[in-house]
């Protein structure tokens, strides 16, 4: 992965999101020597947040499944109909 400073970023920020958008390689902006932000191109973007919101949805399934909070198969079936009309 490569790192530009910050500084970088505010002089050659055209050409670093020209680059992003052919390699996809996401860049690490540092500020003072320290990690600031991560600079990615949309489309990687957009799928790490699909991705985080699936993770999530398992995190919740799985709390469910710990605190007793299931329902049978019939349950299921009777509030999806409800559900689906």
């Amino acid at each position: 992965m490569r790192t530009e400073l910050v500084t970088t970023l505010k002089r050659k920020a055209t050409e670093l999101l020209s680059e992003l958008a052919k390699t996809r390689e996401p860049i690490l902006i540092t500020q003072h020597g320290l990690p600031s932000a991560y600079l990615v191109d949309v489309e990687t973007y957009e799928r790490l947040q699909e991705r985080m919101q699936l993770l999530e949805g398992i995190a919740r399934g799985e709390r469910a499944v710990e605190e007793g909070r299931t329902l049978s198969h019939e349950e299921a079936k009777s509030r999806m109909s409800r559900w689906l009309g």
